[in-house]
């Protein structure tokens, strides 16, 4: 049993969702193989060549690769697809967007957002907003599968000694094109694999507050920054800032929840945290059943306290 893991990367490094694939692969165990695919790529390549776990690394190098289109990438998954028993990425946006497109070219069902992995046909993944678990089990003979990192363990980015193999690239089907990016730039951790993450919702009122609350408790915890999904469609933040359902799925160490009241979609995003603090003024809001530590108060008063506090 060989499984293929999807890797992502910026043509020089592996993110670090791929290491938390990696750790869902080995639960499932077997022979794990990397693809990366890009263009100029050859340092990611090293980089995943080095992850523990890993036995072999596929690099597709051509240009057609460089933004990583899915529909190109998942050409190319296609025609490797008869050598592995399972193929999994993760349930990124990149990983959402390619994976779809490889179960359709291969006509298996797409085993979605898994959490757990209790046999090599058998896996658990949420339904319902994360509100139940559901174990399905896959006859297919290659199980096309987006892991949700967050219930994984990375395994370590160095220690591994895996060859690397150039292979050839899939044509290049020309039916899309990168017309842009627009990066968000910031010093601080970035959301989905930060340890500290303070967010903040609809109770800070506009975005001037969010900035101004905010951003000073974040710089001192050493912190990210996150919103509701209320926060983000009432313009405070940009949505590469929402958490939730419909944005990242997180657990860091420590979420702080501040204004926020807890809709289903947000808890799905962040309840799996491992200490979760949450200030509001409203006593019966939602949030307050899944925190560790709660705070009944004004935030316009509470946070600059809690953020004079901090050391």
């Amino acid at each position: 049993m060989t499984i293929l893991v999807i890797a992502e990367h910026d043509n020089q490094s592996i993110k670090a969702a791929t290491l938390n694939t990696v750790g869902a692969a080995a639960k499932i165990g077997g022979d794990v193989h990397l693809l990366v695919a890009g263009a100029g790529c050859g340092a990611a390549a090293e980089a995943g060549a080095k992850i523990a776990g890993v036995s072999k690394v596929l690099v597709a190098d051509a240009p057609h690769y460089d933004a990583q289109l899915a529909e190109n990438v998942a050409e190319l998954i296609k025609g490797l697809a008869g050598s592995y028993s399972h193929i999994l990425a993760p349930a990124t946006s990149a990983g959402k967007n390619t994976l779809p497109r490889v179960a359709a070219l291969l006509d298996v069902a797409q085993i979605s957002d898994i959490v757990g992995a209790e046999s090599a046909d058998t896996f658990v993944r949420p339904i319902y907003a994360g509100n139940a678990l559901a174990t399905v089990r896959s006859s297919d003979s290659v199980k096309v599968i987006t892991v949700r990192t967050t219930a994984f363990e990375p395994v370590a980015e160095a220690g591994g000694n895996a060859a690397v193999e150039s292979i050839a690239a899939a044509a290049d089907l020309g039916i899309s094109s990168l017309v842009g990016r627009e990066l968000t730039k910031s010093a601080r951790p970035e959301l989905g694999a930060a340890k500290i993450i303070v967010s903040g919702g609809r109770g800070l009122g506009n975005g001037e507050n969010y900035h101004a609350i905010m951003e000073p408790l974040a710089d001192k915890l050493g912190a990210a920054l996150g919103a509701s999904r209320a926060a983000v469609d009432a313009g405070y933040v940009p949505n590469d800032y929402q958490v939730g359902q419909t944005g990242k799925i997180v657990a860091p160490q420590l979420y702080v929840a501040v204004g926020i009241s807890g809709a289903i979609q947000h808890l799905a995003g962040m309840k799996d945290s491992k200490v979760i603090v949450a200030i509001n003024k409203d006593p019966e809001a939602p949030i307050f059943q899944v925190a560790d530590y709660g705070l009944v108060a004004d935030l316009f008063e509470a946070v600059p306290q809690l953020t004079a506090a901090v050391g």
